[in-house]
């Protein structure tokens, strides 16, 4: 026979068991005026501030067709982690730590918004990808506390120039160039960052498609890591890494980045003259 006590502690218990409820958060401009907001179905509720500042809604909402989205952080820090992927990396043995490069905050533009191309870029790649935004200052951070300061995930596409990537001393302008760094409509917190569908089409053809579950360095591991070297302030964000092969992109293409239960970045392609 079951006690009742017994009964009691496992229904007291079963809501700690569950996963938190997914929430939508968005960057966006209606007028001269932008702002943060959650989303509630068809529309946005602002927010006082960026949510994982200060989440109280204004009490204000506005129909998401109104507005234009933005990219969903503003961050003083864009880092990326290179080959963490085995099916980027092909036959090459992973390496032991994450290998990090940075992107600059300029590089940083919104769904929709295009990916400029100047005239000597002549071979560019798409490489979609899941990107973390951190949610509190994070400094010298051990991997079993890592996920805490995570505050969601977004969709982001580290866009390459291969022959610079290959050239150049370092990665300055084959990944930081203006444009480069497409990011958003959506963050959203409370999935299951270590496994999730992350699928990039040019031109409407799936081009890369793997779980984030295959990543070689966790969420956790990577936030650790770099929190050893470089202090996180709450707003940066962190590229994850791109699985498969990638193909240039040309003037007129258009590359669309997925995420599972996160949302979907679109960025036409134009080569400046």
């Amino acid at each position: 026979m079951i006690r009742p006590l017994l009964i009691l502690a496992v229904l007291l218990a079963a809501p700690a068991l569950l996963p938190a409820q997914a929430v939508s958060y968005v960057r966006y401009q209606l007028g001269s005026t932008v702002s943060y907001g959650r989303l509630d179905g068809d529309q946005i509720v602002q927010l006082r501030d960026a949510p994982w500042i200060n989440d109280t809604p204004t009490g204000a909402k506005v129909p998401r067709a109104r507005v234009t989205l933005l990219a969903p952080a503003t961050p003083s820090k864009v880092i990326a982690v290179g080959l963490n992927y085995q099916t980027h990396l092909g036959e090459r043995n992973p390496a032991a730590y994450p290998g990090l490069f940075a992107k600059l905050p300029t590089s940083i533009i919104a769904h929709n918004d295009t990916v400029v191309l100047t005239p000597d870029a002549t071979n560019v790649h798409y490489e979609g990808e899941m990107v973390l935004v951190i949610g509190k200052r994070a400094h010298n951070v051990p991997v079993d506390q890592a996920k805490t300061y995570v505050f969601g995930v977004t969709t982001g596409n580290d866009v390459s120039e291969r022959d610079w990537q290959k050239n150049d001393l370092q990665w300055f302008r084959a990944k930081a160039a203006d444009t480069f760094g497409p990011l958003g409509p959506v963050l959203v917190r409370g999935v299951y960052y270590d496994d999730l569908l992350l699928q990039t089409r040019l031109n409407g053809q799936v081009v890369q498609s793997q779980r984030t579950k295959d990543l070689i360095f966790s969420v956790a591991e990577i936030v650790s890591y770099i929190s050893r070297y470089v202090t996180l302030e709450p707003g940066d964000v962190i590229y994850t890494g791109t699985p498969g092969t990638t193909r240039q992109m040309k003037h007129g293409d258009v590359v669309e980045v997925e995420l599972e239960q996160v949302g979907l970045l679109r960025n036409p392609v134009v080569q400046r003259r």
